[in-house]
């Protein structure tokens, strides 16, 4: 029987073995259908499909929607007989060998690792896995994201592996087109500039070469701040003196050869090396997820969370933050790498199991300085087990790093959230989207949150966090009720405080959501301190505190805490919030130029960062630069239309007089209407 063949780069499209395209014309339909052909043969957990695409929905509800959807997917195929589709009360699948993917082909491709297939299976990849297909499911939304940053992973490999062999066997257009499309996906991508660089030299074209280099010097400078790599400036070089010391070759001419550059797999960019710490520092890689299903992703990112939180309790560690250790997920990059680029002397990694109701964790502890193992060990339990396996791997990794800490201050850091393992699940979920940063993700945080909280009512972390979520929805001018925000924020954060009385994470964000939502500055310093005091590693706390520092009145104290928030997190994601921080610190220390800089930089990584667009506005006016200035609030009215001078107070809860001032006449010089 010929196949059913499936296009799901870029978009989707099916056609049937007699040549007639597939009519699915609903989406989840289509999303259902992708989901079975990438594991032919595989059945399908009926409760899992489910859950997958209609996880808004109650069990049996959702059951009777995935029932229908099935019986939909076997009418469109009917003219395939037998039907492709297996299914019984329990499980679906799609048969071995009745369907074709381009994705399937791709990592076929992919496995061969040859030149020729490398050309042909990055040819096919036309655009992101089901490119188009927008279910407002938030369980869906998250499988689909894994999966597509898996594949454009594999793709963007592909490429690296493409540019280096080509160069090697002298294919020069095809490392070209290679390194070209690379650049196109990842500007910042630095061996495939050092590709188009050498070949650009060898076809005489030198001025390309160096403008090539002089581009992205001043794109990293710009948007991360760091200088190219040594391999990078090392070409540049040799290209420059090449051309001072001889005449330069026509355009197009033949030119001397320099060596090839290696070209090795790309990982996070290299950076300058950061000095280590006084005390033993480390970082928490994402531990892998070998549970076979893309789902549990959050679980995993919530142990390794989980993990780095307990670790950073303890005072004589210096302990990364999670989102700047999470950027090396799925990289291939030396640990010795990671030490440098982090600046810590120990990286732990590792990996989770959930099978039912059993959870393995395992982890090995690296010295980063040598590369050698220095522990390695497993942990199984049940799921009701969690806190003592994540526990225990705290305690041993503590004891191989720290020796002369006392087993009694490893007691004291153990805790347990919650004795709901429900509720814990729902509070992973939650944290899983309050990193997305983005409306709906708060929205469907937020539900999780309050989903927690029904199943256990003293769940401090749990308020804390869903107060958490009210102070994102004011920083990015999601607000849509603000009184009602405002109690809610207040509640939440003041049972935060109430339940967790020693635990850093609820006390922080009580204190920032009482501090920016409420306005209760001298409530919410109070508790950001406590948090601070007990937990002087979390990167959160710095940050949150540094922030009611600047609304304080205090901006140089606020610049040191957010200082000190960046090198917890040298590389996080959303380093913006520091960034808009220090840009909001020296505004109201009078140092508009360099309040300008720092806001530059945040509405650079974040454009639709609400408050760096503030700060970019009013330093700008302020520092003479009314051209950026009038941008900057150009931008600000496209995200809050209703802002004027009127209600310009109840942005922030500044306590100085002369603040508030200094910031509404920026802002009226920038434009804002009354």
């Amino acid at each position: 029987m010929r196949a059913l063949e499936l296009t799901l780069f870029g978009g989707f499209e099916g056609r049937l073995p007699i040549g007639r395209a597939i009519d699915l014309p609903g989406q989840k339909d289509r999303a259902l259908l992708a989901v079975l052909a990438l594991s032919p043969g595989v059945s399908h957990s009926r409760e899992k499909l489910a859950s997958l695409l209609w996880s808004d929905r109650g069990d049996q509800q959702a059951r009777d929607s995935l029932k229908h959807a099935l019986s939909r997917l076997r009418q469109s195929l009917d003219s395939m007989t037998p039907s492709p589709i297996v299914s019984d009360r329990k499980t679906a699948k799609i048969e071995v060998g009745v369907v074709s993917s381009d994705v399937a082909t791709f990592g076929r491709l992919l496995s061969s690792g040859t030149m020729s297939a490398l050309e042909q299976a990055t040819a096919l990849y036309r655009g992101d896995f089901l490119d188009g297909i927008g279910i407002r499911d938030p369980a869906f939304e998250e499988w689909l994201l894994i999966e597509r940053q898996r594949l454009r992973q594999c793709f963007e490999e592909a490429l690296m592996r493409l540019i280096g062999q080509a160069m090697e066997s002298r294919s020069l257009s095809v490392a070209t087109d290679a390194a070209r499309r690379l650049l196109s996906l990842d500007p910042l991508r630095e061996a495939a500039c050092r590709a188009l660089m050498q070949i650009h030299f060898e076809r005489g074209e030198t001025s390309q070469a160096l403008r090539l280099f002089e581009g992205i010097r001043d794109r990293l400078y710009r948007e991360l701040g760091v200088k190219p790599e040594p391999e990078t400036a090392q070409l540049y070089e040799a290209i420059r003196q090449r051309r001072s010391g001889a005449t330069p070759a026509a355009e197009g001419a033949s030119a001397e050869v320099i060596a090839p550059m290696e070209l090795t797999k790309s990982g996070p960019i290299h950076r300058e090396p950061l000095p280590l710490p006084s005390k033993p520092s480390i970082a928490v890689l994402p531990f892998q997820n070998l549970s076979g299903d893309a789902e549990q992703e959050y679980f995993a990112d919530g142990i390794v969370e989980e993990i780095i939180t307990a670790l950073s309790r303890f005072r004589h560690l210096f302990v990364i933050a999670r989102n700047s250790s999470f950027t090396y997920r799925g990289r291939a990059v030396d640990v010795k790498q990671i030490g440098r680029e982090l600046g810590v002397r120990y990286v732990l990694e590792g990996s989770v199991r959930k099978a039912a109701n059993r959870v393995r964790i395992t982890g090995q502890l690296i010295d980063a300085s040598s590369g050698m193992q220095l522990w390695a060990d497993r942990f199984e339990g049940g799921l009701e087990d969690i806190f003592d396996l994540q526990d225990q791997v705290t305690a041993h990794v503590v004891g191989a790093i720290a020796p002369k800490l006392e087993q009694a201050e490893i007691e004291r850091t153990k805790r347990k959230p919650t004795e709901s393992m429900d509720a814990y699940d729902y509070y992973l979920r939650g944290m899983a989207c309050v990193h997305r940063w983005n409306r709906e993700a708060n929205n469907e945080a937020l539900r999780m949150f309050y989903r927690a909280i029904e199943l256990d009512n003293e769940f401090a972390a749990a308020y804390g966090m869903a107060a958490r979520c009210y102070s994102q929805r004011k920083a990015s001018a999601w607000t849509v009720d603000r009184e009602q925000e405002i109690a809610e924020a207040e509640r939440l954060a003041r049972r935060a405080a109430e339940l967790g009385k020693d635990d850093a994470i609820a006390l922080c964000l009580a204190g920032i959501a009482l501090a920016f939502v409420g306005g209760n500055l001298d409530e919410g310093m109070i508790l950001l301190d406590r948090s601070l005091a007990l937990n002087s590693n979390w990167a959160w706390g710095w940050l949150f505190s540094g922030w009611a520092r600047v609304w304080g009145g205090e901006p140089e104290v606020a610049i040191e805490h957010l200082a000190r928030a960046m090198r917890l997190s040298p590389h996080d994601p959303q380093i913006v919030n520091a960034q808009a921080g220090l840009a909001s610190a020296y505004f109201f220390a009078g140092r508009y130029a360099d309040a300008s800089s720092w806001a530059e930089r945040a509405v650079l990584e974040q454009p639709n960062h609400f408050i760096a667009a503030c700060i970019a506005a009013a330093s700008g006016a302020l520092s003479g630069r009314m051209a950026e200035a009038h941008k900057a609030m150009d931008r600000l009215l496209q995200l809050d239309p209703a802002l004027r001078l009127s209600n310009l107070n109840q942005l922030f809860p500044i306590r100085r007089v002369e603040d508030f001032a200094r910031w509404e006449e920026g802002m009226r010089r920038a434009g804002l209407p009354e």
